[in-house]
Order: C-alpha cells, then structure tokens, then sequence
C-alpha cells in the first residue's frame, strides 16, 4: 500500500509541476499578458487555493477514508483541467484553474497517510525519499512543460494533467478494492506522546513561523527563473531551460542515495545550519550574471534546499503523533503554502519593479531570518524541561 500511494504522489507532482516554471511563457502565448505583477498575483492565488482548501480536507479525511476521497477530488479535478483546456478567456481561466486546485489540493492527504503507515524510526528516510520524489517529479513536471510549450500549443498541458488526476482516480479505484485504507478516525492512541498532544501545540506552530519564512525564501526565485536565465544565456528554448530550472531536482536524487549509503549522525536533525548555509550561497551564486556560476549555485542550492527541508519535515512528525499527523501537518501545509504565496507576489512586483536579480538576493536575506528564527525559537540543545527535551530524545531516533 506504502508503494502505491507514493507512486501516487509521483504522479500529482509530476501533473501538477508542468507550468511551475513557465508560467509567464504561459499566459503570455495563451492570454497575451506579459504583466509580472499580474503572473505573480495568479501564482499567489494559487498559493492561497491551496493554503485554504488542504485544511478542510485534513477534517474531512478524520471521518471518511483516503481512497475514497481521493476519488472523488482527483476526477474533479481531471474534468477541471478538462475546462481548463477549452476554456477562452482570462477570467475564465482564473476560476475554473483555482476551482481545479480546490480539489487537487486533497493529495497532500497522501503524504501524512504514508507517514501512518510508517515505524517511527523509518521517518527520516521515508520523508527523504517523498522529498526526493517532489523534485524528482518537478523535473518530470518541467521537462514535460517545456516540451509542450516549446513544440506544443500552450492549453495542451491542461490535457495532460487531466491524465495524471484520471490515472490516479483509476489507480484509488482499484486499491479501494483491494486495500482499504483507515481513516484517521480509526487509529488507536498513541501511548509513546501525551494523550492530548496540547504541550506540543505551541512547539509546532513555532516550527510553521520558521516553515513560512523558509518557504518564502525558497521559492522567491522560482516564478521567473526561466525568464532570468533566457536574459542571461540569450537562449529561448523552454526545454532547454526547463532542465536547468530541473538542476535541484536531479541534486535531491544524488543526496537521497548518499544518505541511504552513509548512516546520519544522532540528532543531526537539529543541525539545520549547514543546509541553510548551502542554499543561501546558492542563491547568491545564482545572482552573478555568468552561466556557469549560476549553474554551481543551482547545485549548491538544490543540495542544500533537500537537507532542509527533510529535516524540518521530519521535526514535524517528531514533534507530532500518529493520529494528529494529518492535522498538523495541515497547520505546516499552510505555513509553506503562506510562504509561497508571499512569495509570489513578491516575486512579480520585485521584478516589475527591479530585475530578475533582484530576488535571489532577497531570498538569500530570508534564509538568514529563518535560521535565525529555527535557532531562536526551536533549537534548545542544553536544555532539559519543557517541550523540546522529550521532542529531542524522540528525534533521536529518527533518520535524517
């Protein structure tokens, strides 16, 4: 069941990160909007869909199962897409696409179901591997969009998005017939953490402060990558730039094998530091206008950009409980969905404003905030009491 709901997720990413980089190309071969500020607030309110609809979906799935569910929302969603290709103007598009992700939001459920299933001491490394599959799948996503735009006419990857939500529907169809999956309402206490779970309330939000930062500086550069590497290499092939945009993908496959062959030091998932140190030096390579230092920056940042974000996950389902997972994660959901949509809009009125070179350097400045914040409000390495003791010696245990 574990390798059917992640080949699941491979899948959603895989549909859902085709436009990821290519958005302005997008609206300006299928609407002829060339206006960054308006990309960027459409990239926003994606963000925002997302943000608001995964935490109904968390209530919904204590009282009715995942397949289930996810059959519903991913044929929805197929249909949408559907539209989505038909579909003629501007305003239109803006409805049904963020109607589309109302109900393709519900697959994040996936991923705190998979960590249900999973021991405790196999976190680590199940959250690398989905985070491996995320990048891996934006790489899968990006190639596939810019083949589409570059050879294709734009609406055309609506049409293969309809596949992917279709394929998983017939794929939940069948596991639902075979496996049944429990609902969050049906697992039993988990003895191991308090019974209320209430003293790792305030732990957890800290941790979706640091989240929302990080995420926001993370994803500031995105939106117009593309459009900052054409101005620098003089090159318009979308395929093309589409496997650079891909780099940290292909960095998060080569740090997953290297953390399944070299065992991880104890509590190593507090030393969040040098991953950040990574992506902030990444970023800022990634300022210089010269092909192949923005090229060793992507590395650096595509290495750094895994470790944290494993670590920082697996901090969350340490601090959580099995019951409680989809729940809190849902809370983390919305801090990163937060962060993005910041940072799209800030993205687009930067660059309508500035340059495209501007927001590495901003990014970079947002790291910085958030290692401080993750050292500030989380990390207690000499202390004994209170909430982060017994968090500590439970991650412990974990991989990072």
């Amino acid at each position: 069941m574990k390798a059917w709901l992640i080949g699941l997720t491979a899948i959603a990413v895989v549909s859902d990160s085709m436009l990821i980089p290519f958005y302005p190309h997008f609206f300006e071969s299928a609407f002829g909007v060339t206006d960054a500020g308006l990309v960027g607030l459409y990239i926003a309110a994606c963000c925002l869909t997302v943000m608001l609809a995964f935490p109904v979906w968390a209530r919904v799935a204590r009282h009715l199962s995942l397949l289930p569910l996810l059959i519903g929302t991913q044929l929805l969603a197929g249909v949408l897409s559907v539209l989505c290709y038909w579909t003629a103007s501007l305003t239109q598009f803006w409805a049904i696409s963020l109607a589309m992700l109302v109900f393709k939001a519900s697959y994040l459920l996936i991923y705190p179901q998979i960590m249900r299933l999973e021991q405790a001491d196999a976190h680590g490394r199940t959250i690398g591997l989905l985070s491996v599959i995320v990048h891996f799948g934006g790489i899968g996503g990006a190639l596939l969009g810019g083949a589409v735009l570059q050879w294709f006419e734009p609406r055309q990857v609506f049409l293969l998005m309809a596949v992917g939500d279709f394929l998983q529907t017939g794929i939940c169809f069948l596991l639902r017939r075979q496996t049944p999956v429990p609902s969050a309402a049906d697992d039993t206490e988990d003895t191991s953490t308090p019974a209320s779970g209430a003293s790792n309330t305030p732990v957890v939000l800290r941790l979706c402060l640091v989240m929302a930062v990080f995420y926001f500086s993370a994803f500031l550069v995105r939106p117009f990558f593309v459009r900052y590497w054409e101005a620098l290499s003089g090159w318009s092939d979308a395929f093309y730039a589409g496997v650079i945009f891909a780099i940290p993908g292909a960095v998060a496959l080569f740090a997953l094998w290297r953390s399944y062959r070299q065992p991880v030091a104890t509590e190593a998932h507090w030393q969040i530091l040098p991953a950040m140190v990574y992506v902030t030096v990444g970023l800022l390579l990634q300022a210089v206008p010269s092909m192949p230092v923005v090229l060793v920056g992507r590395l650096l940042f595509g290495w750094g950009l895994f470790r944290a974000t494993v670590r920082l996950d697996q901090l969350l389902f340490a601090l959580s409980q099995p019951r409680d997972y989809a729940t809190d994660f849902s809370k983390v959901s919305f801090s990163q969905n937060l962060g993005v949509l910041v940072a799209s809009w800030a993205a687009g009125a930067v660059v309508a404003t500035t340059g495209l070179d501007v927001p590495f350097y901003l990014a970079a400045a947002g790291l910085v905030l958030s290692a401080g914040l993750f050292y500030g409000l989380l990390y207690r390495p000499q202390r004994q009491t209170g909430v982060a003791s017994p968090s500590r010696s439970r991650l412990s245990r974990s991989d990072a």
